[in-house]
């Protein structure tokens, strides 16, 4: 099963890695309007069947169900993945303050990165 689940892992990439270029492009067309990502967001907006509804709707929802898929197998098949899965969810449990400072430290640390990118674009 594990070379079918990097199998699985791949065909997730680069069914999310369109909508994720789309994400990033609008992204730095608002904070660095002049670095010609403009031209991929037209592209999506110009080609509204391949660009909407597959590319951003269609792709990601095949990744999602495929990666729900392969994880309630793995829970129902591989009692190694259950053990960990368990252990990771006590770890949090135990460690929830500290899981919390590390999510607002990388929150904080990509709200500067926004606002620096903003202020060196002004």
């Amino acid at each position: 099963m594990g070379a079918n689940k990097r199998a699985v892992a791949a065909v997730e990439v680069l069914l999310i890695a369109p909508a994720a270029l789309f994400m990033v492009s609008l992204f730095l067309r608002q904070v660095q309007p002049l670095a010609q990502t403009g031209h991929v967001v037209e592209w999506f907006t110009h080609h509204l069947v391949l660009g909407l509804y597959v590319s951003l709707f269609s792709m990601p929802l095949a990744a999602f169900i495929g990666g729900c898929t392969v994880l309630l197998l793995s829970w129902r098949n591989d009692p190694q993945f259950r053990t960990a899965t368990s252990k990771l969810l006590i770890a949090a449990k135990d460690q929830w303050a500290s899981l919390l400072v590390a999510a607002a430290t990388v929150s904080a640390a990509g709200i500067l990165f926004i606002v620096a990118l903003h202020l060196l674009t002004e």
